[in-house]
């Protein structure tokens, strides 16, 4: 466990002083959400892969805001609590979803060996916004336009039988944060934790 991410991710929690913060952190430490993983083999999938991913999507969120209220001060205010709470309690829903297995892949000399992986084994079933929502209000109130953020996070990929592409885009145009949110993701997913970018020439 990378200690100095923890200690970061839990002082800025606290600063929201949300009530039942305490609790929140406190169900955080006795579960696996410090050590898990963020997906099973798409990003971030290391020990301590979904602590890493939650505070990069919530300074990509801040750093996000800011720059884009520096260029368009018209735009809706967002309090930094909603930001410290929607970036860094979005994928809460990973917690104690991952465990370790393995899938058979040949090695360079044509061999079958096996690769260690982690396999989702989740308890609630429930769609990925919907249960972080669902976790998160047994411990601390949300706003409407914090809830809905967080279960829009995905964008179109977490549609469901019942949430249309139309109700994600109605919701990006009146809910600035969810917007953000599901940019920062995308951006921490497809950049900030892209091998591809950052290998040495």
């Amino acid at each position: 466990m990378n200690q100095e991410l923890k200690n970061k991710f839990i002082s800025i929690l606290k600063s929201t002083k949300r009530e039942g913060i305490l609790n929140l952190i406190e169900y955080l430490e006795n579960g696996d959400f410090f050590v898990a993983p963020a997906s099973t083999r798409y990003h971030n999938s290391f020990e301590g892969g979904l602590l890493k991913h939650s505070l990069d999507v919530y300074l990509n969120l801040s750093y996000l805001y800011k720059s884009y209220s520096r260029k368009y001060p018209t735009l809706p205010k967002i309090e930094s609590d909603s930001l410290k709470i929607v970036g860094l309690l979005h994928d809460i829903c990973k917690a104690d979803t991952y465990v370790e297995g393995f899938r058979w892949g040949k090695n360079d000399k044509n061999e079958w060996i096996k690769i260690p992986e982690y396999k989702k084994d989740a308890i609630l079933q429930m769609g990925h916004g919907a249960k972080s929502i669902f976790i998160l209000q047994n411990f601390i109130g949300l706003s409407v336009y914090e809830a809905t953020a967080i279960y829009w996070h995905m964008g179109a990929y977490d549609i469901s039988a019942y949430s249309t592409v139309n109700e994600l885009g109605f919701n990006y145009a009146d809910n600035l944060l969810a917007f953000l949110l599901n940019h920062a993701d995308m951006f921490t997913t497809y950049i900030t934790e892209n091998e591809n970018y950052f290998k040495e020439e």
